[in-house]
């Protein structure tokens, strides 16, 4: 559409100094009050908030904008409230005489005036990071205006507008030549070409309508909810609407996002999924989609750029120049077909057809057997960190040859966790190809009729029918002729030849419709269904049929239901949904390796949650050991074998005297369970005194005695009467605070004492020495040394539970009572004992554990089992042999105070709370007040997830980050978790 410059170049702004809009306020409409400039790029706008309470907007619009096109605003406003009521919409106020628009002279140029309602709540005027929910919203709104203008009338005579997209190519033919930056400009008249080459056989088909044309995230506006985040409740300025393309209004929303920090074109996706489920998108509009993103972004930037040029004193558009640069470089950073196709799978539309069948395989005699490579993260070749070998999938074909195979391939559409990267959550893991390899030379024949290019000395590309298949990293030769040259071939011509050569690559085969961009190897998981369309599996084309198996199916697909979601909906058709999952959408996690766990998509993910392996994921002695034990021998500990004896002994030597009898069980639970059942048979009592805020297992004991209400709401309530909890010796908000915490412990004194002078004195006190469950904390100093001073002179016996905190996780410390300079009578532990092998133990006097003989006999199936020992020797060597207590000592200071120092920046940080590889970081709304942040601390959860950290909350209130890593952490890996949550707090969650 050719447009007249002059009827669409926005000038600069008339000044209108504050006396004359005082004036327009009190005469057109009859309103006093005091004004603040909003700043705008094209008008004059500014907060009036009147004398008797109003909040309102004086809109002085730009003399090119003609009263019509106001007149066109109110009635459109006045339609999308009656369609959507619960939007907070700007409606117009009328002047004195009844008219919305209100026609001022100021320096003898005409101007049009408007009062309208200040609509509450803040527009996302920055580029912080968006969570895709709140994404999601900003594409429902969209949808919903889209709807709710629907049935405004499109004026019949259409004023060509700047911002209407049907106009984008003008507007940036005639823009980019007068900007200063002559890359830039080359840049952006690129990117509107070609996405008008895109629309150009789509723009007939697609939707007119009225629209708004500026949904964008500075012109929503947003209450703050629960988790700190912003929700798009309203939209404001109108200034744009006009006739245009529906989507457009989709198009331009999704452009806004992708200046935010950590944003990129898969981070749109949320949108179009919820404007596609208010306002369906047709197929064409679908296709037309991303060329508009682009070319939304190409007029910003030529728009805002020539603005900046033509009105230097604009802080508010000198001010989007950066932003509108990082949205147009997002758009061009992934092609637009396959964009496109992963548009159409997220909204449910059918692919486009695939390639033709191939009447010819690219390898006509396969000369023996052939092998598909599993890089998977399911892979058997990839244990004890093999996968992180620059050489791994050379090893693995080696592997494959040396048992016999003539053929090697890798897998199309595979995630490989061979380019998994654990310091890089978004690693382009998914193969886009296949890799070739032979045992001998062959000759590579062409699997149909074509035009053939040498593209470089070592790869052609055989072109038919719209698709392109490369092939590189072969020999030179075949038909074709010199580089760059293109010739005509025969299915069946020879078009290259493959010789294997030690340490050289394999051939490298892709399938792709994309004709302008050369597809990467290996794309990010995030677009893998746009990719996947645009670049199909090329391996039918490559070998004879019916000469190998089909490649397996990787573990990601949702053909065979084990995708992350259909994996997810079968747990919950037949696993308890009541034993819960992390994360709303979790990863499907298959791998560990040290402090990283991988998913079937080949993302890395640093955990810095899992307790329970203690010496890291996937260690590799402990791994021989099992299969070792296995191979010889499993049965339980009634048989007579030596490994449940050196683990006993071992235990023993842990601990100080007289602890000196070991009981082995299954788990933590069954451990506290038998402590209490020891305490009460050796005393003859069942009082037992517990802390609030703890959890010590789910059997009925351990359970009788946990008193945590995140792990269950009703613990306080449905404590057995013999349970006597004291109050939590939380010193940063319990009762006692900071210098105050003190005072917990002869609180706690005077309570037993009276438990006792009522005739009920306890058998036993239980507690965790190092209060795990309220976040990584210590207790107060001298608290235990007391409290178990005035539960042995009760007769009762002092139970330190263990399980979480200790065998050397304090690092300062190998058992929590360390900390506390006190030795229990009974001490249980599991979780690091095992390094998640279910094994626990109880370790006491040889005294108490006679007693137990008044119960009947002691026996746990697998507590004490050859394997369970062997385990059990096992993580005890590997602690002692890889110093991993000194590693928690020195990477855990290092670790707090990295938190600490971010504490000192971010007011969300309340409290760094532990010791060594136990730390808890409490978040708060309020320093003062200390009201948990719990929503927030969910948030930040999941944000952090999309980082590439695996973190959970936990306390009562659920706004802790209860930090436990593996204990052979790194510093590295340390820093990255505080650079994460730095990144987190910095720029949102």
């Amino acid at each position: 559409m050719a447009i007249p410059s002059a009827d669409w170049l926005t000038p600069p702004m008339v000044a209108v100094g504050a006396e004359t809009l005082t004036v327009v306020l009190e005469e057109r409409f009859g309103v006093r009050g005091t004004l603040q400039d909003l700043g705008s790029q094209q008008d004059l706008n500014h907060r009036v908030r009147t004398e008797d309470g109003g909040d309102h907007v004086l809109k002085i619009a730009n003399p090119t904008t003609r009263p019509a096109a106001l007149d066109r605003q109110v009635r459109a406003v006045e339609a999308l409230t009656a369609a959507a009521p619960d939007l907070r919409l700007p409606r117009a106020r009328p002047g004195t005489d009844g008219a919305f628009v209100q026609r001022i002279t100021v320096d003898g140029v005409d101007l049009c005036a408007r009062l309208l309602d200040h609509v509450t709540g803040e527009p996302i005027m920055d580029s912080r990071y968006l969570a895709p929910e709140v994404v999601a919203r900003l594409g429902e709104l969209s949808g919903r205006v889209v709807t709710g203008l629907a049935a405004v009338d499109v004026p019949e005579q259409d004023d060509a507008r700047l911002w209407d997209l049907r106009n984008g190519l003008a507007v940036v033919e005639a823009l980019a030549p007068q900007l200063t930056d002559r890359a830039a400009a080359t840049r952006v008249l690129a990117a509107a070409r070609a996405a008008h080459a895109h629309l150009a056989p789509l723009a007939h088909r697609l939707p007119v309508q009225t629209i708004h044309g500026d949904v964008t995230d500075n012109n929503v506006v947003c209450e703050t909810g629960r988790a700190g985040r912003a929700r798009p409740v309203g939209v404001i300025d109108f200034g744009d609407l006009g006739p245009g393309w529906a989507v457009a209004e989709l198009a331009v929303t999704c452009a806004s996002v992708l200046h935010h920090h950590g944003c990129g074109p898969a981070s749109v996706v949320p949108a179009v999924r919820a404007f596609h489920a208010v306002r369906p998108l047709g197929a064409d509009e679908i296709d037309a989609l991303w060329p508009l993103i682009v070319l939304r972004c190409a007029v910003l930037v030529a728009s805002g750029r020539f603005d900046a040029l033509q009105d230097p004193d604009n802080a508010y558009a000198a001010a989007a120049l950066d932003r509108e640069w990082a949205m147009l470089e997002a758009a061009l950073s992934v092609p637009t077909e396959v964009m496109g196709a992963h548009f159409r799978a997220a909204t449910g539309h059918p692919e486009q057809p695939g390639p033709p069948t191939a009447p010819h395989p690219l390898l006509v005699e396969p000369g023996g057997s052939v092998t598909f490579l599993d890089l998977s993260v399911l892979s058997d070749d990839l244990h004890g960190g093999a996968w992180l070998a620059p050489d791994a999938e050379a090893t693995s074909a080696a592997r494959a040859f040396a048992a016999g195979a003539a053929v090697v391939l890798t897998r199309h559409g595979e995630h490989r966790i061979t380019r998994s990267r654990p310091e890089d959550p978004a690693a382009a893991t998914l193969a886009l190809g296949v890799e070739l390899r032979t045992a001998g030379p062959v000759t590579l024949t062409a699997p149909w009729a074509g035009t053939l290019v040498h593209h470089g000395p070592h790869g052609v590309t055989l072109t038919a029918d719209g698709w392109h298949l490369v092939i590189d990293d072969i020999d030179e030769g075949g038909s074709g002729g010199g580089r760059g040259r293109a010739s005509a071939v025969r299915a069946g011509d020879p078009i290259g030849t493959f010789t294997p050569r030690d340490g050289g690559p394999a051939a490298h085969v892709l399938l792709t419709r994309l004709a302008h961009d050369t597809p990467p190897r290996f794309a990010a998981p995030g677009l893998a269904p746009g990719w996947l369309a645009s670049c199909p599996d090329p391996t039918d084309l490559i070998l004879p049929a019916g000469s190998a198996e089909p490649a397996p199916t990787s573990p990601t697909g949702d053909d065979a239901g084990t995708s992350p979601a259909a994996l997810l909906a079968r747990r919950d058709r037949s696993f308890a949904t009541v034993q819960e999952h992390y994360y709303g959408a979790p990863p499907r996690v298959e791998r560990g390796w040290r402090e990283y766990l991988l998913d079937t998509e080949g993302r890395c993910y640093l955990d810095v949650l899992n307790n329970v392996t203690v010496l890291g994921h996937g260690h590799p002695r402990l791994a021989t050991a099992v299969h070792r034990q296995w191979q010889r021998l499993n049965t339980n500990s009634r048989f007579h074998y030596a490994s449940v004896v050196e683990l006993s002994e071992r235990l023993v030597e842990l601990l100080p005297a007289p602890l000196d009898q070991v009981f082995l069980v299954n788990s933590g639970s069954e451990a506290v369970d038998l402590a209490l059942r020891l305490a009460w048979a050796a005393t003859g009592r069942q009082d037992t005194v517990a802390i609030g805020e703890a959890y010590h297992g789910w059997t009925y004991a351990s359970d009788a005695v946990s008193t945590s209400i995140a792990d269950n709401p009703g613990a306080l309530a449905s404590r057995p009467d013999w349970v006597h909890a004291l109050p939590a010796p939380n010193a940063y908000r319990g009762v006692h605070r900071g210098t105050e915490a003190g005072r917990y412990a002869p609180e706690a004194v005077a309570a037993i004492e009276a438990l006792t002078a009522s005739g009920r004195p306890p058998g036993a006190f239980i507690c965790e020495p190092y209060y795990g469950n309220a976040g990584g904390m210590a207790l107060p100093e001298g608290y235990l040394e007391q409290v178990y001073t005035a539960v042995r002179a009760a007769g009762g016996l002092c139970v330190a539970d263990e399980v979480q905190v200790g065998y050397g996780r304090l690092g300062h410390h190998f058992w929590g009572f360390d900390q506390q300079g006190v030795v229990p009578d009974i001490v249980t532990v599991a979780k690091a004992m095992g390094n998640g092998h279910p094994l626990g133990a109880v370790i006491t006097t040889r005294e108490i554990a006679a007693a137990y003989r008044t119960q009947g006999y002691f026996f746990s199936s697998a507590g004490g089992s050859p394997v369970s020992s062997v385990v059990g020797l096992t993580v005890l060597d590997v602690l002692r042999d890889e110093k991993l207590q000194d590693n928690a000592r020195t990477v855990g200071d290092r670790l707090r105070a990295g938190l600490q120092e971010l504490a000192e920046r971010h007011p969300l940080i309340g409290a760094v709370h532990g010791s060594g590889l136990y730390l808890g970081v409490e978040f708060v709304r309020d320093r003062s007040t200390r009201e948990p942040a719990t929503e927030e601390t969910a948030a930040i959860c999941e944000r952090l997830r999309e980082l590439g950290v695996i973190v959970q909350p936990t306390s009562d209130r659920q706004c802790v980050l209860k930090i436990k890593p593996p204990l052979c952490l790194t510093p590295h890996s340390a820093d990255r978790f505080v650079s994460a949550l730095d990144d987190t707090l910095t720029h949102g969650w």
